[in-house]
């Protein structure tokens, strides 16, 4: 698979993140820890698939259920919001 652009990379769901910027997540693509936040956006993809799977279970307590749902798209929304970057100068 080619590699995908900047646009490509930032075309994912942001309409559940408070703290969403977009200035901050392209300057994150173009930064020192550019390598490791163009995978995150991947990552949250893949959460956020894996949350709504979640929430379709009829299996489990759904209280249990979507606390872990939750906790799922809370850790895809830090990754889209450059949350679990290294801090400190760029």
């Amino acid at each position: 698979m080619p590699p995908q652009t900047d646009d490509e990379l930032l075309a994912f769901d942001t309409s559940d993140l408070e703290d969403r910027d977009e200035q901050r997540a392209r300057a994150a693509l173009g930064g020192r820890y550019g390598a490791l936040y163009r995978n995150h956006p991947h990552i949250a993809v893949h959460l956020d698939a894996w949350a709504q799977a979640e929430g379709r279970r009829t299996d489990v307590d759904a209280h249990g259920k979507a606390g872990y749902t939750q906790a799922l798209q809370d850790m895809a929304a830090f990754l889209g919001q450059t949350y679990s970057l290294p801090r400190g100068p760029d």
